[in-house]
């Protein structure tokens, strides 16, 4: 914390400045807070607190039409309320400054619903009366062991991309794991001022089986002697300009050139700082310090090797402070956990619904979703990231524009697109900075950045407006498909979902004939469309299907866009289904994105449909229609990390279709999820590089079934 507040004070003496930071800066809520824990080690206490937090959300809800005349009223109200939510709050600061510290906490401090401060690490008991003098409360250590391993399990089970392998000079140096669901055993290698070692077996069984003393503390208090610099993360810069070989003794500088004949590198360490006992200089600070991080880290990774192979463990996960993100540490150690970069605090928000795989998934522990990386794929990389560039200009201003009632709505909006710009800089340079970067994530990103400064929902009165509009055309497009036959009618359902998916506000080349040509409607959709040949083979397999096998018990529809795509084109889609046979769950959005169709807004409009078409109308009433939310608040969509709720109709209706819709659900992401049941993945290429490098035009569509392997 102090250096976040001392840079550009040209100092150490920048102790008063980093404290008198405003609690907003880094003890953000602290007036809301409620519980409080705190971890002190040997050198940084780690501080964590729950707090509530107010934020904006947007709400929908039906107006009151009866004996109105509802032609030219809006479909729906809107509004914009206050909600109160739960978020953790992380900071870390070194031990040197844990008084000033808590007497800022204690300064800000409102109310709280406590009276006892959790505690671990062995710095619980050397600052116990200290803490407790100075907030008032009453410290209730907890076993740092046990601690950790929880920690530690919760985290591999649940927070996906928080794990990663480490590999030196490969053009992708992270591989991000996603969360498996059989992490044990494994050998956890904690290091913090020293090195703990731990063998875990499952949940709650688990072994300390060794340690070090030399670990962060032994790199910082050897680096200050040797360096004269007191900051930890002062020395690990001073560390990364260095270079060890300078100050090291290699393997090639003892044999010369006969080291080949042992079979050894000539690069190896023979000695660490073997050069400074006989070289009569002076040596860089820069080169001692890497050359004491290569000897420490070495260290600590034999060791732990050594214990893996004793206790026959094939997986070794580093964690702790020392090694959070440094380049030099993971390249002589290789794994690590708890990538934070070199942020002084992190902020998790508590989602009230749990999260889980979809059961239909073939092999939940192998689902990517994302299909392409862009931390791997530098030239996707690139232009994706000058995409989003391009195209935040006009989500600031979209932003602004949808609350014009309020005085600051520039402000904020200049703020959030400041922001996200400096994300986006971020991963120019550093791409792994917040874990796998794929589109998902730079939309996910975006959307989190709006709700920061409260824009929940930018697209609701464009949504509200399309909507109303797209209801007005349903009853004719029933019409029309209920005058085909069957086979034609089967085609024109496909391309009318198809059509309806062009309509996407978070696609430029769409949203620039959307702001220009406002009479462009579903007719002119459909004549944009490049059918062939992407469509034909796939499309005449899904016919055959349809002619010659039974109907579906049970298809789960995973929505796209409000406006035309839900509602003529997927509902058509439905009802034929349902005409069929086959019940279907349509999946919406919990949270609002883009003009992405949520939950709140889907129950407005199905009810509105049932009320023209008594096919909607019978299927709601006997429960063969469905309406179910996905727990996302995202343009993409993680098939494991489905509302629970979802999950459980899933398994009840016996499900054995799968139709996902769109550019983000079905080829941003899952375009190569495998299931085991019947799929469906439609949607229209409307990014002209995407669809240059898939082989194909803008507006080519992708109709992709799959049937299981046997």
């Amino acid at each position: 914390m102090a250096e976040r507040g001392g840079r550009g004070s040209g100092g150490h003496g920048s102790l008063d400045k980093s404290i008198t930071l405003p609690p907003d800066e880094i003890f953000r809520n602290l007036e809301n807070a409620k519980r409080f824990a705190i971890d002190i080690g040997g050198s940084l206490t780690k501080l964590a607190y729950y707090s509530t937090v107010q934020h904006k959300v947007a709400r929908v809800r039906s107006f009151d039409h009866s004996g109105k005349d509802i032609e030219n009223e809006p479909l729906y109200e809107i509004t914009v309320q206050e909600e109160i939510t739960a978020r953790l709050h992380f900071i870390k600061f070194e031990n040197t400054y844990i008084e000033t510290c808590l007497d800022f906490i204690k300064d800000h401090l409102v109310n709280t619903e406590t009276k006892v401060i959790k505690a671990t690490g062995g710095g619980a008991y050397k600052f116990k009366d200290l803490i407790e003098k100075k907030l008032g409360l009453k410290v209730d250590k907890e076993d740092v062991m046990t601690c950790l391993i929880k920690g530690c399990n919760f985290v591999l089970r649940n927070i996906p991309h928080e794990v990663f392998a480490y590999q030196k000079d490969s053009d992708t140096e992270f591989r991000f794991q996603t969360n498996d669901p059989n992490i044990f055993p494994y050998l956890l290698v904690n290091i913090g001022s020293g090195v703990s070692i731990v063998k875990v077996e499952t949940e709650d069984k688990f072994e300390w089986i060794g340690g070090s003393s030399i670990g962060g503390g032994t790199f910082w208090g050897l680096g200050a002697l040797l360096t004269k610099t007191k900051k930890f993360d002062e020395l690990l810069q001073l560390a990364s300009k260095g270079q060890h070989t300078n100050v090291d003794m290699l393997v090639k500088d003892v044999y010369g050139g006969a080291y080949q004949t042992l079979g050894l590198s000539g690069n190896l360490i023979a000695s660490s700082f073997g050069k400074s006992t006989t070289a009569d200089k002076e040596f860089s600070k820069e080169d001692m310090a890497k050359s004491l991080l290569h000897m420490i880290s070495n260290d600590i990774g034999q060791l732990a090797c050594l214990y893996a192979k004793l206790h026959n463990l094939e997986k070794i996960y580093f964690g702790g402070f020392f090694i959070r993100g440094h380049p030099v540490t993971m390249r002589t150690i290789t794994y690590s956990i708890n990538f934070f970069s070199k942020f002084d605090m992190l902020e998790m928000d508590r989602l009230e619904r749990p999260l889980v795989n979809l059961p239909l998934l073939k092999d939940p522990s192998t689902y990517i979703p994302d299909t392409v990386d862009l931390t791997d794929d530098a030239m996707a990389r690139k232009y994706w990231l000058t995409c989003f560039e391009e195209s935040l200009d006009g989500v600031a201003k979209r932003a602004a524009a949808s609350q014009p009632d309020s005085m600051d709505a520039l402000e904020r909006a200049e703020k959030f697109q400041q922001k996200y710009w400096n994300k986006l800089q971020t991963l120019r340079q550093q791409p792994f900075a917040y874990g796998t970067l794929t589109v998902r994530s730079l939309l996910d990103t975006r959307e989190h950045c709006l709700n920061e400064f409260n824009f929940p929902d930018p697209y609701s009165k464009v949504k509200q407006k399309e909507n109303g509009i797209a209801l007005k055309c349903f009853h004719s497009v029933i019409e029309s498909l209920d005058s085909l036959d069957w086979e034609e009618r089967q085609f024109a359902l496909v391309k009318g979902l198809l059509a309806g998916n062009v309509f996407d506000w978070g696609a430029k080349a769409v949203s620039d004939v959307l702001e220009s040509e406002p009479q462009f409607g579903f007719e002119e959709a459909k004549s944009k469309l490049q059918e062939r040949p992407w469509l034909q083979d796939s499309y005449n397999q899904w016919l055959e299907r349809l002619k010659e096998g039974p109907p579906h018990k049970c298809a789960l529809i995973f929505a796209d866009n409000s406006g035309i795509d839900i509602i003529l084109g997927v509902f058509p889609f439905v009802r034929e289904l349902l005409s069929r046979g086959t019940e279907v769950i349509l999946a919406c959005n919990s949270g609002p994105a883009l003009n992405d169709v949520t939950y709140s807004e889907s129950l407005i409009v199905t009810e509105r449909i049932a009320a023209m078409d008594p096919i909607i109308q019978s299927a709601l009433k006997e429960e063969k229609l469905l309406l179910v939310q996905t727990g996302s608040s995202s343009p993409c969509l993680d098939l494991s990390r489905l509302d629970k709720g979802l999950a459980v109709l899933v398994r009840e209706r016996k499900t054995d279709l799968v139709i996902i819709e769109g550019m983000g659900r079905a080829i941003h992401t899952n375009y190569y999820a495998a299931f085991k049941c019947e799929s469906l993945k439609l949607a229209v290429i409307k990014n002209s590089w995407l669809a240059d490098r898939l082989g194909g035009k803008i507006f080519s569509v992708i109709f992709k079934y799959e049937v299981p392997c046997q």
